[in-house]
């Protein structure tokens, strides 16, 4: 077993997730790639690493995380980070919600992340404090009526820090938010679409999954009060947007 400390990354086999596990592996630790149906992504990634494994559960399954975690924190001697990363992202309305949708989006956005932290917080072993990173999105400070159930699984998810960090048995704990702006193609955009949408924000610049990264790493040191939420964005949190910029982009 590995001597470096350990985290967890779900969804860490690709985009945002797999930047988190590279600055992670980077920075000296042993990462835990969790992956959904990405398996050979997750292998790939693991292989690159110089101290990494691979996971698997189903995030829309009430109790393979758990299961997952429970697991994890038996054979892992020194495991200080969870980042919940994984999500859905499906398109609906505020003039039309769709209960799949929303039902999908409520469970792996929100209710399977905060299982995870529950078991994660109760169960993992660490010498020096566990952190709790919930990735959570801007538009907790900047909504708009499109992506309505995922829009509100976030906002779900988010209450949960400020909850978690309450219940807290061990002062060295601390659960965090990190709030990022637009950063990769998301839905059916276009890579040129990108270039115009992502850079609808104060700085007019392209917010990248390193910088993500990057907070995920300063937050993983406890350097923060338990509760806060960092926003990753280039200040698009700050601007009143009334469409998704997926959409602003196209107009």
């Amino acid at each position: 077993m590995s001597k470096r400390p350990a985290m967890l990354v779900t969804g860490g086999a690709k985009r945002i997730g797999a930047a988190i596990a590279r600055a992670f592996a980077g920075a000296g630790w042993h990462v835990v790639i969790h992956y959904g149906k990405s398996r050979a992504q997750a292998e790939a990634l693991a292989d690159e690493l110089p101290s990494a494994e691979i996971v698997s559960c189903e995030l829309d399954d009430w109790n393979e995380g758990p299961a997952m975690v429970s697991a994890l924190a038996e054979r892992l001697e020194d495991w200080r980070v969870l980042i919940n990363c994984a999500g859905v992202f499906d398109l609906d309305t505020a003039q039309d919600l769709d209960p799949p949708t929303f039902e999908a989006a409520m469970r792996v956005n929100a209710g399977t992340p905060a299982r995870l932290g529950q078991a994660f917080l109760a169960r993992a072993r660490s010498t020096t404090g566990r952190r709790l990173i919930h990735v959570t999105d801007q538009k907790l400070r900047n909504p708009n009526p499109d992506f309505f159930s995922y829009t509100m699984s976030k906002h779900a998810l988010d209450a949960t820090i400020p909850m978690l960090s309450m219940a807290r048995t061990d002062p060295r704990d601390r659960v965090y938010g990190i709030a990022p702006g637009a950063i990769l193609a998301s839905h059916d955009q276009t890579e040129a679409e990108t270039e115009v949408s992502h850079r609808m924000n104060l700085l007019h610049r392209k917010t990248t999954p390193r910088d993500v990264a990057g907070a995920a790493l300063f937050l993983a040191g406890g350097w923060l009060a338990s509760g806060e939420t960092i926003y990753v964005d280039s200040g698009q949190h700050l601007l009143a947007q009334d469409r998704d910029v997926l959409f602003l982009a196209r107009q």
